[in-house]
């Protein structure tokens, strides 16, 4: 029993500090986008988007192959989450016929402890190729969409009726991409949390240090730190400005946009 007390201490701690985690990550994503990998990815998204519609002639060759490598990922990682849970599920079925682990956990280690143990994982496998099945659905939605020709513009007179209200336009086909991006990215989320659930395996132990792990990992990963440096020079370069004389600052501003060296003083080789 005092064994046990560690499964009902330390696991819901550990899954605890993860969700912890992520509602940050998500308020930060909501309230901060250009803190977060995942909002600057999507802001830039948004602008790629635009761009390859501004000419699909030109560019719908590139925007195609670029969504067809976004559905290889997501197609990998939606095979390989129903090859571990196919795993997962014949381990189950077979752990009658095995021996139970003695010296390596420490822990709970009945029949039913383990037992949840493998359908946890069990669940975020599953999860993980319903989230990355989601994902392939939009990326496939978005390639026919951003070869849509130019909205509004190269429409004939016959489509008058759908140009008002049913036109496809780049911020619909940029929401459209950002929702598979962020299926994907939860799809890989169901696969980092299936890390600690397979350390509980070996004891609650492992399985809280995991989780601490994780999460200062994935902090590292989803934070990034050069905009809020450039953010902070940039306060800093506009407040010297605001104290220097109107006509120092309107000089400095100048010579800091003329390239150097000029063009008619080439550089020695």
């Amino acid at each position: 029993m005092e064994k046990q007390i560690l499964d009902y201490v330390l696991v819901p701690v550990g899954l605890l500090a993860m969700v912890v985690y992520h509602t940050w990550l998500l308020h930060q994503i909501v309230r901060r986008p250009t803190r977060t990998i995942v909002g600057i990815n999507a802001i830039n998204r948004r602008f790629w988007v635009r761009a390859m519609m501004d000419d699909t002639s030109k560019n719908g060759v590139l925007a195609v192959q670029t969504l067809r490598n976004n559905i290889m990922a997501s197609t990998l990682l939606a095979s390989t989450a129903i090859m571990l849970s196919s795993l997962i599920a014949v381990l189950m079925t077979s752990r009658g016929s095995c021996d139970r682990p003695i010296g390596v956990v420490y822990g709970d280690k009945s029949e039913l402890g383990f037992s949840i143990k493998f359908i946890s994982i069990l669940v975020c496998f599953l999860v993980a190729f319903l989230l990355n099945v989601q994902s392939i659905r939009y990326y496939s939605h978005a390639s026919i969409l951003i070869n849509v020709p130019n909205y509004k513009k190269k429409m004939t007179s016959s489509f008058d009726e759908y140009n008002n209200e049913n036109c496809v336009t780049p911020e619909y086909v940029g929401k459209t991409m950002n929702r598979g991006s962020y299926f994907w990215s939860l799809g890989l989320r169901a696969f980092y949390f299936s890390f600690p659930l397979f350390l509980w395996i070996f004891g609650p132990i492992p399985m809280f240090v995991g989780c601490l792990v994780m999460v200062f990992l994935l902090y590292f990963l989803d934070v990034t730190f050069a905009s809020e440096e450039d953010g902070h020079r940039h306060r800093l370069k506009e407040d010297e400005e605001a104290r220097l004389p109107p006509a120092i600052a309107h000089r400095r501003r100048r010579f800091a946009t003329h390239s150097w060296p000029p063009k008619h003083f080439p550089l020695s080789s």
